[in-house]
């Protein structure tokens, strides 16, 4: 690889760019707006929950321990909350790339079981805090805080950076950090104008809200080769959707919004294969042609700052050499380096 700074100051130089790109702006409204709404959503839904457990903790343990006034009951019922969240904590570091439970399912199962923990007691408050039930109070209260941790809490910050192309990623997850801090906010408001009980009315339904725009409009992105998002980004820019189909759009890693408007159907691994090994052969060109003009004294140290030489297997070399020209060209990232529309 060159010279990061090197690169760095050629991409600056190439795409005098002092603002937002619009054209992108644009185009991730239209193709990943409704992934937005999933991972702001999520995110100020989860907020509302994390920092409302947090927030309301010493009330709760006021109802477990109603006329205690020591302190210490209560370092201890935090540090077993803290004990209880750190388990799902590592738990989830655990199973979240596992492709049988993923990212996913695990900030979907979380939302739910938040969602049904802080229900219950809400509508019979007033059993779970007599004397004979309060310890089935404490254990929804301290399986909410790791369900909370095994699922979106972990899983929120995530998403909202895999589900974009590199281009967009910065700004997408920085409104939806925006959105998750908006949920931190309403919880550190709201809570002090209304009574516990009235908190477990409210808290459950954000897992709700939660629950839906996961499952509506967020893609799994468990397993997936983030390389596939920016391959898919240059068919979008070049306004050729329908031409990429790489496992990006494979039904697996799509959202229910995504299947139901019908674009799963452009995936084909056969087609992309063959767009991959277009690719592959315009990477060894420009990589060859590379190496004969500096050979010959005609290289520029400006323009291959741009490029990274990829390391080529003899065997590979060999064929893209005995099938030089042959390629279909089929793909916007063979096309020249205006197609990106950078402006």
């Amino acid at each position: 690889m060159k010279s990061a700074s090197k690169q760095l100051a050629a991409a600056k130089k190439k795409s005098k760019v002092t603002g937002y790109d619009t054209d992108s702006l644009k185009l991730t409204f239209t193709y990943f707006g409704p992934r937005m709404i999933a991972t702001a959503g999520a995110w100020f839904a989860n907020d509302v929950f994390f920092y409302g457990n947090k927030l309301f903790q010493s009330e709760f343990i006021h109802v477990i321990l109603p006329d205690n006034d020591s302190i210490m009951p209560g370092w201890l019922y935090n540090l077993i909350n803290v004990g209880v969240s750190l388990v799902g904590y590592y738990l989830a570091s655990l199973l979240i790339d596992n492709k049988l439970y993923g990212r996913k399912r695990m900030q979907l199962i979380g939302f739910f079981m938040d969602f049904i923990l802080f229900l219950i007691p809400a509508f019979n408050f007033e059993r779970y805090k007599s004397l004979e039930h309060i310890n089935e109070f404490q254990t929804m209260y301290f399986l909410s805080s790791f369900f909370n941790q095994f699922g979106p809490n972990a899983v929120t910050f995530l998403v909202a950076a895999e589900v974009y192309p590199t281009p967009i990623r910065a700004t997408a997850h920085g409104v939806s950090a925006a959105a998750g801090k908006l949920g931190a906010l309403l919880a550190s408001v709201l809570y002090n104008y209304i009574d516990t009980q009235m908190k477990f009315y409210v808290v459950p339904w954000f897992g709700l809200m939660g629950m839906l725009v996961t499952i509506l409009f967020l893609p799994d992105t468990t397993g997936l080769d983030l390389k596939e998002q920016e391959r898919r980004w240059q068919f979008i820019r070049a306004c050729r959707e329908a031409d990429y189909h790489g496992v990006a759009v494979h039904p697996k890693h799509l959202s229910w919004w995504e299947r139901w408007r019908g674009v799963g159907k452009y995936y084909d691994a056969e087609a992309d294969y063959k767009q991959k090994i277009e690719e592959m052969r315009a990477d060894w060109e420009a990589s060859d042609a590379r190496k004969a003009d500096e050979k010959a004294g005609a290289w520029d140290e400006d323009a291959d700052a741009e490029h990274e030489d990829s390391v080529w297997s003899s065997d590979v070399g060999t064929f893209f050499e005995k099938t030089r020209g042959t390629g279909t060209g089929n793909s916007p990232l063979l096309a020249p380096k205006e197609k990106e529309f950078v402006e």
